[in-house]
């Protein structure tokens, strides 16, 4: 059962779960699971999906249910008229805050998940971030003797494929649990020691205009299932505002 953040005649919005895609891709052909045919089966009701969140991403995703308010929503992403923060764990310590301004191709092998990305038109591409909180690990993850970790909060300004992932690759500081450009020992680290397995990116709020009058709406997505494990297992639930990570009774993960 998928949580429902909001809901109404026009619109609905909810917390994906990490490990599931938003409809069928040709590059995840293999999978049989989509949030837009498990929302379709649960509310009993034709879904319009107007963005996307990577497969490996949790948190906020709208879908619209009708086709006006899907053309109005996907115009809105489209021209980025709205505000997104995400939350993510990288590998070492980042400036406390800053700009990533580096454009990115179009285009990329994702079969072989090749990292260089020079092919293609490079489109504009702008990223804010803000180090909420870091930690030293006395573990010898590479070739250090300590590894640091960071928690970090994301504002993509521009709507790049795989923008957040890609910009902190190109800022040295991946983001953990991805597998395409992120470090395999410090994902396996995580996986096998931290109890996340998971990519550590998650929407964790969204303002966008109503495709009704243009109010805008104000949407959460609390950290709940491994990610808000690994928060309070660092001590870092203090760095983040009240609400931000579900109950601990009322978590779940698919």
């Amino acid at each position: 059962m998928l949580n429902i953040l909001y809901r109404d005649e026009r619109m609905i919005v909810i917390d994906k779960p990490s490990g599931l895609i938003v409809h069928r891709s040709v590059l995840d052909w293999h999978e049989t699971r989509f949030a837009l045919q498990l929302l379709r089966d649960q509310i009993g009701q034709h879904v319009y999906a107007v963005h996307r969140l990577d497969k490996g991403t949790s948190g906020v995703l709208v879908f619209a249910l009708d086709k006006d308010a899907a053309r109005s929503l996907s115009q809105a992403f489209e021209a980025q008229d709205m505000d997104k923060r995400y939350l993510a764990v990288v590998r070492g310590w980042p400036a406390e805050s800053g700009r990533i301004d580096h454009a990115l191709s179009r285009r990329y092998d994702d079969a072989e998940k090749r990292h260089d990305l020079a092919r293609g038109e490079a489109q504009a591409a702008v990223t804010d971030f803000q180090r909420l909180a870091t930690i030293e690990l006395p573990v010898m993850v590479e070739r250090y003797p300590v590894s640091r970790y960071a928690l970090m909060q994301l504002t993509p300004h521009s709507g790049r494929r795989h923008q957040l992932r890609r910009h902190m690759k190109h800022i040295a500081h991946p983001i953990i649990g991805d597998s395409t450009f992120g470090k395999g020992v410090h994902n396996r680290y995580f996986a096998e020691h931290l109890g996340a397995a998971r990519m550590l990116l998650h929407c964790s709020a969204l303002t966008l205009p109503h495709p009704d009058d243009g109010h805008l709406l104000q949407l959460h997505a609390p950290l709940s299932g491994e990610f808000a494990h690994l928060v309070k297992r660092m001590n870092w639930q203090d760095s983040l505002g009240t609400g931000s990570i579900k109950p601990a009774a009322l978590q779940s993960e698919p």
